[in-house]
């Protein structure tokens, strides 16, 4: 049998896999360049991310979340487990509406945690489980679609334990998979509440808003892209496991 074939480098990949990975290089070349773009406009009120970031948190009644300052561009995330919202360089002192709108989003998730929104706390539960998944998953599926392919003919004791490898692994990445599709509405709902919060507060101007709107909307994109690459990996290597059982 042909290798690539074999482990399903052929029309599923190229159907499956590759439209999605593209569609993940396209979304994140748009969030550099809208990010960019109103990285360049100030926020009228002259508001940081960090202070944008505190007057949303006390306008919901959050005062158990620290403000940090972390290296890095766009690494910006709320972490849960130890209450802090990180801001990234390009985010934490920058004025622009840009910054205001990813910190905004970042404490559109502690509003989340705060309010028990309940798909953060099953993508949280999943993420231990997800982790190795994403990881191992996929090589073990692999290793099991080879090695019963290998040995199919000859010894079907090897290529039962390669069944039970390859199906190790398939489970292992449907936890991955759920994480990613878990992820969606987290993502947009944490975008949707702060563009209201924004709003509400009266942190940025509709004007302003219609910037943010697009950059968020971009950042989401990737979040779909990530899915779908997910969700099409997946689905490869269930058919290519089923093709070889043939």
């Amino acid at each position: 049998m042909n290798f690539l074939r074999m482990i399903g480098l052929d029309w599923y990949y190229l159907v499956l896999v590759v439209p999605a990975m593209i569609l993940s290089i396209v979304a994140s070349y748009m969030v550099k360049s809208r990010f960019a773009t109103y990285d360049k406009i100030k926020s009228k009120k002259n508001i940081s991310g960090a202070m944008a970031a505190k007057i949303l948190m006390q306008a919901n009644g959050i005062d158990d979340v620290q403000i940090t300052h972390i290296s890095g561009s766009l690494t910006d995330n709320y972490n849960s487990t130890d209450k802090t919202l990180n801001l990234s360089d390009s985010t934490y002192a920058s004025t622009s509406i840009a910054a205001v709108g990813v910190a905004a989003h970042e404490t559109g998730h502690a509003i989340q945690d705060k309010t028990k929104y309940a798909p953060l706390g099953l993508r949280h539960s999943l993420y231990p489980v997800a982790n190795i998944g994403s990881r191992f998953g996929p090589t073990l599926a692999i290793l099991g679609i080879l090695f019963g392919a290998s040995a199919s003919v000859n010894n079907t004791s090897f290529a039962a334990i390669a069944s039970i490898i390859t199906k190790v692994g398939i489970i292992l990445y449907i936890a991955a998979v759920l994480f990613y599709v878990v992820t969606l509405p987290v993502e947009f709902n944490a975008s949707s509440r702060a563009l209201k919060i924004l709003k509400e507060t009266g942190t940025l101007d509709s004007e302003e808003l219609s910037g943010v709107k697009k950059v968020l909307w971009a950042a989401a994109m990737t979040y779909v892209a990530s899915a779908l690459t997910a969700i099409g990996s997946l689905i490869r290597l269930i058919l290519v496991s089923n093709r070889n059982k043939r």
